[in-house]
């Protein structure tokens, strides 16, 4: 296809406290280079990280605007001189870290985060490397592919690569967010055993459906390590995915089963804190930070996703000129699942 001149674009525009959100007409399209192509993006989705980039609460550097959303899928439509990774009509997904491809993360890994570092997916046309996006899992919607790039892989990465979850192991998952449901759909289809905590009762009756063992809501629990404990017959958890920071940790190590193992992805009730060593060590526990991952954990996850027929959770669909009410939903937080919106 010959490529429109210009596109209907977001960007976040730097204000003298964080960024607002504005529709840019007229927004050129780059022509893709050589190892490049242009992906029509159908759809993204959003991230509690997004709420933190537009209030000013998350580095990007001395940027005065800004596309954001790290999340999006669509199709390829124009490939550059040299592209062989995929082709025109592909579908695909944008990887998170453009130039993580596989191992351990480098010092550059950070300056190619989308929607962060570099532009993001909130628009009609995005060109990137042929490197940076894997195909969409198949038989899924565009939708559906575009839930995956952050939330999905950053549970993958918590409970598989660096925590390696396997049949029988206990879980515990804080609220019903993108990546603590992911995480359940993982762990369900993985045979382990999962245990999760909201403040919505039914929110938790709707995790009892996807297939976790024993809900907790924190609210009528506050001190919920004990009943964590009680679920899971006095063994403790195997693996946990903390998103909760300075204001659970601690209730996470007292959940936790001797060799078990915190994956940190987010601070929601605050961050710092002192390291807890006599806990750690006395449960001989690791902790991770999880900061999503590779295109190499991205492909594993969806050859795991493909194997297991799982279709993400999403709450609701916005359409694209709605995408100021999609962040003001996520900011609302009473979602259950992933957010997206269908460009």
């Amino acid at each position: 296809m010959t490529l429109p001149k210009s596109q209907l674009q977001y960007q976040l525009v730097k204000q003298q406290q964080g960024f607002s959100l504005q529709l840019r007409e007229g927004a050129p399209i780059r022509a893709p280079g050589a190892g490049e192509l242009v992906v029509r993006v159908r759809a993204t989705s959003l991230n509690r990280r997004d709420i933190m980039v537009m209030r000013g609460f998350y580095p990007v550097g001395p940027r005065e605007t800004l596309v954001p959303l790290s999340d999006g899928a669509g199709e390829v439509v124009a490939v550059g001189a040299g592209t062989r990774r995929f082709k025109v009509g592909d579908r695909v997904a944008a990887i998170f870290f453009q130039n993580w491809i596989e191992g351990r993360p480098t010092a550059a890994t950070a300056t190619s985060a989308m929607g962060g570092a570099i532009d993001g997916m909130l628009a009609e046309y995005v060109t990137l490397s042929a490197h940076g996006v894997v195909a969409a899992p198949a038989g899924m919607s565009f939708e559906e592919a575009a839930t995956l790039p952050c939330a999905a892989v950053t549970a993958w990465n918590g409970l598989f690569t660096r925590g390696a979850m396997v049949r029988n192991d206990f879980v515990l998952l804080q609220g019903t967010g993108g990546v603590s449901i992911f995480g359940l759909q993982f762990a369900v289809a993985a045979g382990a055993r999962a245990v999760i905590t909201s403040s919505s009762d039914t929110k938790l009756s709707r995790a009892r459906e996807i297939g976790a063992i024993a809900t907790i809501n924190y609210k009528n629990t506050p001190e919920w390590a004990p009943a964590v404990r009680e679920a899971t017959a006095g063994v403790g958890v195997h693996h946990v995915l903390e998103v909760g920071g300075a204001g659970t940790i601690k209730k996470s190590l007292e959940s936790l089963a001797p060799g078990g193992h915190v994956a940190i992805i987010g601070g929601l009730a605050g961050f710092g804190g002192d390291i807890p060593a006599v806990s750690l060590i006395g449960r001989s526990a690791s902790v991770s930070g999880i900061f999503v991952g590779s295109r190499g954990n991205f492909e594993d996850m969806n050859a795991f996703i493909t194997q297991h027929s799982i279709k993400p959770v999403i709450d609701k669909v916005f359409e694209f000129r709605e995408a100021e009410a999609a962040f003001a939903y996520m900011d609302a937080g009473s979602h259950f699942g992933k957010i997206v919106i269908r460009h």
